[in-house]
């Protein structure tokens, strides 16, 4: 479509219902008959984007909530009104007399309103996909990544300084192939959804991910962005970091790729305070790949370096109690990928990280911030040494098959990493009661 064809993301205009086109007696048959077939097609695709109900999702617990159906049947009836209105658009020209002129007009609103439909079927259809997940074997999966992904909020939400209004429709996730997880934060516009503003927070999950309970960090990670948009900090913090490493009197180049990180590190660190140190057992899953591609450094990278990545969720850790098991972690992954493999890593970087990972995740994590009510981020969700007492306890009754009882959510990702570390049932054992305890909330 050229820049001067209407998109699904341009404001509905009000117009009146449609109608059909009628040609006058002196056209042709063919041409009343073409004419006819092209404005009566373009008002049946206006019924094409019908808005879901929760029978379309199979009803129960895994269903969308009544919140996010209304999301989207909102979001839906935007895209019927633009193609409504290029109906309108092609019925009116339709209906004047079959002048050259005018018989172009028509095709190229013809084409036009082909083109819109095309996009509109498409949003729909990616609803509809994801919420058709909801009655398929996944649908338990999807409904533990929705639960732990609310719990997340609600951990943050009770830990605020101050109260703030509550974000809603809550997360929402579905099933996508592909290398790892991601999402879709909410309000951003989506290519997928015709540049539309996303109503709800997605958490795309691929199905290998799903099966492993144990590496479901992601969950955390994923929300974690979405935590960061919702709680007014997705430009407060780089802007907060970037100062602080002028305070600092760090290199401007390298601060600069700080805070070019400074997104994904945030979600990497709210990750460790809400699951403790599972997070770095799953975050080691994710990253460790070949040594080549630990060490690799991408100029435009929004991640940080892998090898790096590590070391830097492990200073948190370190920090909030857990000393013995960062020293552990931090000396198998020095086994795993020895400290040459840093040597690839630009000069200014590596020799700045120790002051670099330090100034980040105190600026993070211990600064009070008026987004969160005066408190720092560790005051606000704390993972604590009693609180990973309560996963062990939680891993050993899921190993057993046993109601873990009343711990949050969340844990139940530290859980299922503790015993299957721990090797306290089979995989498929852990993975199948983490799932069905989940499911019983």
């Amino acid at each position: 479509m050229d820049g001067t064809t209407p998109t699904l993301a341009d404001p509905p205009a009000a117009r009146p219902l449609l109608r059909e086109a009628e040609p006058p007696p002196t056209a042709s048959r063919e041409v009343v008959a073409w004419l006819r077939s092209h404005t009566a097609n373009a008002a049946r695709g206006v019924l094409l984007i019908r808005p879901f109900t929760a029978a379309d999702a199979g009803g129960g617990a895994a269903a969308p909530s009544a919140a996010q159906l209304l999301a989207v049947n909102t979001l839906l009836a935007r895209v019927r009104y633009v193609v409504a209105a290029s109906a309108r658009r092609l019925a009116a020209a339709a209906s004047g007399p079959p002048t050259p002129a005018r018989l172009a007009e028509v095709q190229r609103l013809k084409a036009e309103n082909g083109a819109i439909i095309a996009d509109a079927e498409r949003v729909w259809q990616f609803f509809w996909e994801i919420l058709s997940q909801r009655q398929t074997f996944v649908a338990p999966m999807l409904l533990a990544a929705d639960r732990i992904a609310l719990d997340c909020y609600q951990g943050v939400w009770q830990g605020l300084g101050r109260a703030r209004s509550i974000p809603s429709p809550p997360p929402f996730a579905f099933l996508e192939s592909g290398i790892g997880p991601a999402t879709y934060r909410r309000g951003v516009t989506m290519a997928r959804i015709g540049r539309l503003p996303n109503p709800f927070p997605l958490v795309k999950l691929p199905y290998h991910r799903m099966v492993t309970p144990w590496t479901l960090g992601a969950v955390p990670h994923e929300v974690g962005h979405n935590l960061q948009a919702d709680l007014g900090l997705w430009f407060a913090v780089p802007r907060a970091l970037m100062r602080r490493f002028v305070r600092e009197a760090l290199p401007r180049e390298v601060a600069r790729i700080w805070v070019r990180w400074a997104k994904e590190i945030w979600a990497d660190l709210i990750s460790v305070l809400l699951i403790g140190p599972s997070y770095v057992g799953s975050l080691k899953d994710v990253v460790g790949r070949s040594p080549q591609e630990v060490a690799l450094y991408s100029p435009a990278g929004v991640h940080p370096v892998p090898w790096l990545r590590v070391l830097i969720v492990l200073h948190l850790l370190g920090r909030i109690g857990f000393a013995a098991e960062a020293a552990a972690h931090r000396r198998a992954w020095l086994a795993l990928y020895p400290a040459q493999l840093a040597r690839s890593i630009p000069p200014p970087l590596r020799l700045t990280f120790a002051r670099a990972v330090r100034a980040t995740v105190d600026e993070i994590c211990f600064r009070p911030s008026p987004q969160l009510g005066g408190k720092a981020l560790a005051e606000v969700v704390r993972f604590r040494p009693q609180d990973q007492a309560i996963c062990t306890e939680a891993a050993r009754r899921v190993a057993r098959g046993i109601d873990p009882g009343i711990v949050p959510e969340r844990f139940l990702i530290a859980a299922s990493r503790i015993a299957f570390d721990g090797r306290f049932a089979a995989p498929d054992v852990i993975a199948r009661n983490v799932y069905e305890a989940l499911g019983r909330r």
